[in-house]
């Protein structure tokens, strides 16, 4: 009976034993598990604050589609003050720093491209450039391009040399004048026939300086072109001209996209109005012309 309680109470006790080894193993193992539980559940929660981040930028950047995949601006390199090649060889402009400050504003890539002027249309068309930004007339192109604008005023106007005894359209009867190919002074004129048949002879250039530096030198007598052009070119260069009074026809600039490329002009659009708003279009329109001659409503 003794032994029976003597064994009774040996195995108890080896029972309380592993029973109390039970419990000290069970403590971490629960704890364990919780800590995993946890770094999974971090785990997950910074996975998805991750993606979700992720997708914000992604949505972010993909929230303004281009045809060229930036902000790829076409414009005429020999339009001072709109866009043109600076002293230190680099682009510059009234129209270029307004395009590369809506660029980085939409977070695209700003790329300012020369072009022909009258190969235009198909640098658009073929996508090689996302719109036309470079006092661009929006007169009798209303219906060919999506605009924004306008956002500038502007007169088709004569320019002659300083001791020119012309001093008005009708002392222009046999004289020769020149004018940029495609240009809107090249459509004003056609535009006005009687105006243009009473000249001597009227001759298509490729830009507007060359037509400057022929009047300079005797090889025409006037030069039909945009007044905004023509009144910084005289005073930058001091140049010995002068811009006539009779204005040959009233015309506002925009900024031309292809016919239905909605979603960007709208992106560009809203981007300038912000800008308008935070005063940074009328620095940028001071620092050129010395005053806020920005128009857009």
């Amino acid at each position: 009976m003794k032994k029976t309680l003597a064994m009774m109470t040996a195995a108890m006790m080896v029972a309380g034993a592993l029973a109390g080894c039970g419990s000290s193993s069970s403590t971490p193992v629960a704890t364990t598990a919780e800590a995993t539980t946890a770094a999974a559940t971090e785990a997950a929660t910074t996975e998805v604050a991750t993606t979700e981040a992720g997708d914000t930028a992604a949505a972010a950047e993909g929230t303004v589609k281009t045809p060229s995949g930036k902000f790829t601006v076409g414009f005429d390199q020999e339009f001072p003050p709109m866009g043109f090649v600076g002293d230190d060889g680099q682009f510059t402009g009234f129209d270029l720093d307004l395009a590369k400050e809506v660029a980085s504003r939409l977070g695209l890539e700003f790329v300012p491209q020369p072009i022909n002027w009258d190969a235009k249309d198909m640098e658009l068309d073929s996508g090689n450039i996302d719109c036309i930004w470079n006092g661009f007339t929006m007169q009798g192109r209303e219906d060919a391009y999506t605009w924004v604008g306008p956002y500038m005023a502007n007169n088709q106007v004569f320019v002659v040399t300083a001791n020119s005894d012309i001093a008005s359209k009708a002392d222009l009867a046999g004289k020769a004048v020149e004018v940029q190919k495609d240009s809107s002074g090249l459509a004003a004129l056609q535009g006005d026939a009687e105006l243009s048949a009473s000249f001597g002879s009227m001759t298509e250039v490729a830009d507007y300086n060359t037509a400057l530096m022929d009047l300079e030198s005797g090889a025409c007598d006037a030069v039909c072109m945009d007044s905004i052009v023509a009144g910084y070119q005289i005073k930058s260069s001091g140049k010995d001209m002068k811009i006539l009074d009779d204005t040959l026809s009233a015309e506002e600039y925009g900024i031309g996209f292809k016919k239905g490329e909605d979603e960007l002009a709208k992106a560009v659009y809203d981007t300038l109005m912000e800008m308008k708003d935070d005063g940074t279009v009328a620095k940028i329109s001071n620092d050129w012309f010395g005053s806020d001659v920005f128009t857009l409503k």
